[in-house]
C-alpha cells in the first residue's frame, strides 16, 4: 500500500527558513493527557420550577451521570449534587422535569430500545438494562429514587415525561401507548388507555383534567383528547393530514397544533420537495378547528427543523409564537388567535435555537448567532413586538436558557478553553454555578483558542471553519480536516453545547496539543448559515457535493506555511464518518490517513428497504434510477481508488447508523488490500454511553495519526 511520501531531514539544513520548509516537525510531548481534557462534567437538561426559585440539571462527570439543584436568587453558592450515582455504566438521564413546586424531580434512566425491544446495555450487564422512569424529593433527609415504571420505547417518541399541573403525576409515551404514574410513586404506571396508532407527544391541560397527545395512524395523524371525568377519547378536526405539536391555551379553551400533508404514494424519490404547513387552532369543547396560518409553497415554506416544536408557545396577551423560515432564516413569529398578519420579532441576518418563555409569557428568550455567526448568545424579545435585547455577548457561548419565578435567568455555557458549566445570566455578563464541579486539573490554561477560517469550495460556497493550531511547534506539521456529523450541525469557536461534539471539541484540542494543525469544516448540510446552505442542491445521496467542501478544507490547510501538505488526514463520526470514508476513497492522494467512526457507507442500502421496495405497489417511478445515483454517491463506490490507511470505530448496538455498514466496508477494503485497523465496542450504541469508551476511541485516534502520518508507518492490509 502506499503512504504519503516523507520528507527527509537532510544533513545540509543549516538555514533558518530552510529547515522550517522541509525538516519534519519538533514538538515537546503533549503538555495535558486526554484524560485532562475529557474531565469535565458535561451539563444537560436544564429545567426550572413553575412556583420556587429552583433549577435541576444532568452532570455527566467520566460517565456518571446525576441530577443537581441550585436555588435562587443565590444560585451561585447554593448548587449541589442530589442523586448519587457512582459508576460509569452507559445509563444515561434524560426527560428531566421537575415539580411546579420545586421539592421533586422526574427522570427517565436508560436508553431507548433498538429494533430487538433492548435497552442500550454497553456495560454487558448480564441481566441486561432497563430503561426506567424515576422521582425523587430533592429535600428529603436519605432520600432515594422511586421507580415510577419502565419508559422503554424506539427513539423516534421516547424520553418525553410531562408532569400535571399540580406536580402529583407524571405522564410519558412508551410502547406506542400513554402511561400514568404517580409522582410519589405510590400508584405505579399504567396504561392511560387503548387507542389505535401511536400515543405520542402528551401535554396536559392547564386545570389537569385533560391529556391531548398525537395519535399516529401511519400515513395521517390526529391530535387526542383523553378526558379524566369520563375516561374517553376525543379528537380534534380530524383529516387525512398529519397532526402534530398540540399546545392548550392558558385558559384550557383552544388548542393550537401544527399541520402537514398526508402520505402521498409514489412519488418520485429524487427530487427534493418542499414541505408546506399550517397552524390550526380548535375549540376544545366542539372539536372544530380552523387554520390560523398558512405557509407558502416555496422550499422557504418548508416546516423548520431548528426550533419546530420548543417555539410553538401561547402567549399570556392571546397570540401565538412559532418559527418560520420563510425569508431563508429560522425566526420567531407571532400571530393574534384571531388571526392576521404574523409579526416577524427576530429580523436580519442569523438563526434562532433554543427558545424558552419568560415567566410572564408575555416575551421568548432564545439563542442565536446574531452578530456572532460561529458563537450562541441569548436574546429577549416582546411577543407584540420590538426590537431584540442582548443578554449576553462577547467571546463567550450560550444555550438552553431558563427563567427562574424571580426573573432570574440560567443558562448554559462554554468559551473556548472553558468546558460547558451552568452559569447565572448577570447585567454584566454571566458568573459560573457550579465551579466547585469542574476539575481542578482542567487545562483551560494549556488549550489553543481556535482562529476562525473562511474560505470557499471550489464551487464558490463560503465556508466557515474553526482552526487549532499547536503551541510551540517548528517544523513543517500534518494537518487532519474534522467533519462533524449530524448533518444538521454546526461546530463553532469553543466547546460544543452537544455532549458527542463536546468530546469532539476536546479531541481536537488534544491533537492540536500533539502537534497537528486541526481544520474543523462546517461543510454545506449544516445549520446556521441560513437554509439555503443547509438544505444544498445535490447533498447526501442525491449527489454528496458536500464532499467539495472537505476537499476545499484540505487545501485551506495545504495552502498554510506551518502545514506539510503531504501529511493531510481526516476524520469524523456518523455524516462525518461518511466523509472522512469519501476522502479516502475518491482522493487517496490528498489524504493519507483517516479514522471514520461510525460512517454510512452505501446509501443505496436505505433506499431498497421498507416502505417503498418492501410493497412492490409502492415502488416510486425513479427507484432504479435513485439507488443507482445513491450507490455512485457512497464511499463503496470507490473502494477501487482506495489506498490511504483507515481506523475503523464503531459500536455494534448502534441505532443511528447500521453495524452492517462498518461489517460491509471491511470486506471491500480487505479484497482491495487497503490497510485498515478496527475498534469495535461490543454493546455500545451511535453516542457512546462510556466516557471509557470516548476515552479508548479517541486515545487510538491520536495514536493512530502519529503512525500513520508523524512516522509514515504500515498498517496491515488484513486484519
Amino acid at each position: 500500500m502506499k503512504l504519503g511520501k516523507i520528507s527527509p531531514c537532510i544533513n545540509f539544513c543549516f538555514l533558518p527558513s530552510l529547515l522550517l520548509l522541509i525538516c519534519p516537525i519538533s514538538l515537546a510531548q503533549a503538555s495535558f493527557t486526554l484524560e485532562q481534557v475529557m474531565s469535565s462534567p458535561f451539563p444537560s437538561e436544564l429545567v426550572s420550577s413553575a412556583r420556587s426559585s429552583r433549577v435541576a440539571w444532568v452532570f455527566d462527570a467520566k460517565g456518571v451521570r446525576n441530577v443537581w439543584v441550585a436555588d435562587g436568587p443565590d444560585f451561585v453558592h447554593t448548587a449541589r449534587q442530589v442523586t448519587q450515582y457512582r459508576e460509569d455504566d452507559g445509563q444515561p438521564i434524560a426527560s428531566l422535569r421537575i415539580t411546579p413546586d420545586g421539592k421533586t424531580v422526574v427522570y427517565a434512566l436508560g436508553s431507548e430500545l433498538n429494533d430487538a425491544q433492548e435497552s442500550a446495555n454497553p456495560a454487558s450487564w448480564t441481566k441486561g438494562a432497563k430503561q426506567q422512569v424515576f422521582s425523587l424529593e430533592i429535600d428529603a433527609k436519605k432520600a432515594s429514587p422511586q421507580l415510577l415504571g419502565e419508559m422503554g420505547c424506539p427513539e423516534e417518541d421516547c424520553e418525553d415525561i410531562q408532569l400535571s399541573p399540580d406536580g402529583k403525576w407524571a405522564i410519558w409515551s412508551a410502547k406506542k401507548k400513554l402511561w400514568l404514574a404517580s409522582v410519589d410513586g405510590k400508584k405505579p404506571a399504567k396504561v392511560l388507555a387503548l387507542v389505535r396508532g401511536a400515543a405520542q407527544q402528551p401535554k396536559w391541560s392547564p386545570d389537569g383534567k385533560h391529556v391531548s397527545f398525537v395519535s399516529q395512524r401511519e400515513a395521517h395523524s390526529l391530535i387526542a383528547i383523553y378526558d379524566f371525568d369520563g375516561e374517553s377519547i376525543r379528537y380534534l378536526a380530524p383529516s387525512v393530514d398529519k397532526d402534530s405539536m398540540p399546545r392548550w391555551s392558558p385558559d384550557g379553551k383552544s388548542i393550537v397544533f401544527v399541520r402537514t400533508a398526508g402520505d402521498e404514494n409514489k412519488l418520485p424519490l429524487i427530487p427534493v420537495r418542499s414541505k408546506p404547513w399550517s397552524l390550526w387552532i380548535a375549540d376544545v369543547a366542539i372539536g372544530s378547528g380552523r387554520p390560523l396560518w398558512r405557509s407558502g409553497n416555496r422550499p422557504d415554506d418548508s416546516l423548520p427543523e431548528l426550533t419546530e416544536d420548543a417555539s410553538l408557545n401561547y402567549t399570556a396577551d392571546g397570540k401565538i409564537v412559532f418559527a418560520s423560515e420563510q425569508d431563508g432564516r429560522n425566526h420567531l413569529y407571532s400571530i393574534a388567535i384571531s388571526g392576521g398578519s404574523p409579526v416577524l420579532l427576530t429580523p436580519g441576518d442569523f438563526d434562532v435555537e433554543d427558545v424558552t418563555p419568560s415567566v410572564d409569557k408575555l416575551s421568548v428568550i432564545y439563542s442565536s448567532n446574531q452578530d456572532d455567526v460561529d458563537r450562541r448568545h441569548l436574546w429577549r424579545v416582546q411577543v407584540a413586538g420590538g426590537a431584540p435585547q442582548a443578554l449576553t455577548h462577547g467571546e463567550t457561548i450560550e444555550w438552553s436558557p431558563v427563567q427562574a419565578i424571580d426573573g432570574s435567568v440560567v443558562c448554559l455555557g462554554s468559551t473556548a478553553t472553558s468546558p460547558a458549566m451552568p452559569y447565572l445570566v448577570t447585567a454584566s455578563g454571566r458568573e459560573m454555578i457550579t465551579k466547585q464541579a469542574l476539575p481542578s486539573d482542567f487545562p483551560s490554561d494549556l488549550l489553543a483558542t481556535p482562529k476562525q477560517v473562511i474560505f470557499q469550495s471550489e464551487d464558490g460556497l463560503t465556508l466557515h471553519g474553526q482552526l487549532f493550531l499547536p503551541r510551540n511547534a517548528t517544523g513543517k506539521i500534518p494537518g487532519l480536516v474534522f467533519m462533524h456529523g449530524g448533518p444538521i450541525r454546526q461546530m463553532m469557536l469553543g466547546f460544543h453545547y452537544m455532549d458527542y461534539y463536546h468530546n469532539a471539541y476536546a479531541e481536537n484540542e488534544y491533537l492540536a496539543s500533539r502537534g497537528y494543525a486541526v481544520l474543523s469544516v462546517n461543510y454545506r448540510l449544516g445549520v446556521m448559515y441560513g437554509r439555503a446552505f443547509r438544505e444544498a442542491p445535490n447533498t447526501v445521496w442525491r449527489g454528496a457535493a458536500e464532499y467539495k467542501d472537505v476537499v476545499a478544507a484540505a487545501r485551506y490547510l495545504q495552502s498554510l506555511p506551518q502545514v506539510d501538505g503531504e501529511k493531510i488526514g481526516l476524520w469524523g463520526g456518523s455524516y462525518g464518518g461518511f466523509l472522512t470514508a469519501m476522502g479516502l476513497a475518491r482522493n487517496s492522494d490528498l489524504f493519507k490517513a483517516g479514522v471514520d467512526f461510525h460512517g454510512v457507507h452505501d446509501w443505496s442500502v436505505f433506499l431498497t428497504q421498507e416502505p417503498f421496495f418492501g410493497n412492490l405497489s409502492l415502488k416510486p417511478p425513479d427507484a432504479d434510477a435513485a439507488v443507482k445515483l445513491a450507490w455512485e454517491s457512497s464511499p463503496d463506490a470507490y473502494v477501487s481508488t482506495w489506498q490511504s490507511p483507515v481506523l475503523l470505530i464503531h459500536g455494534d448496538d448502534d441505532r443511528n447508523v447500521p453495524f452492517n455498514q462498518t461489517v460491509d466496508l471491511v470486506q471491500r477494503l480487505r479484497q482491495q488490500h487497503v490497510g485498515f485497523e478496527e475498534v469495535i465496542l461490543p454493546d455500545e450504541i451511535h453516542g457512546f454511553l462510556r466516557w471509557q469508551d470516548w476515552i479508548r476511541t479517541y486515545g487510538a485516534t491520536a495514536d493512530f495519526f502519529d503512525r500513520t502520518l508523524k512516522q509514515g508507518g504500515k498498517i496491515a492490509t488484513d486484519n
